[in-house]
């Protein structure tokens, strides 16, 4: 019975966990180096997209609350 246990315990130490830890810690480089340059710059169009995004629905709400001052309100109906 202790055989049938032993078997996947050092197949699992032998291939899974070396390749588990190299990948904890390539990732681990990865996130302490920071943004690329291109990661950092597609997070900059995100933001622009998000704030444009924001002001439309700003504006929207406004032009719902002076056409249909109670439209909030029927939302939840």
């Amino acid at each position: 019975m202790e055989e049938v246990i032993m078997a996947p315990v050092i197949i699992f130490m032998v291939v899974v966990a070396p390749i588990w830890l190299i990948l904890h810690y390539r990732s681990k480089r990865q996130m302490s180096q920071g943004l690329s340059e291109e990661e950092y710059q597609q997070l900059q169009e995100l933001s622009e997209m998000a704030d444009s995004m924001a002001e439309r629905i700003h504006t929207l709400e406004a032009i719902l609350d002076e056409e249909t001052p109670e439209w909030r309100n029927k939302h939840g109906q």
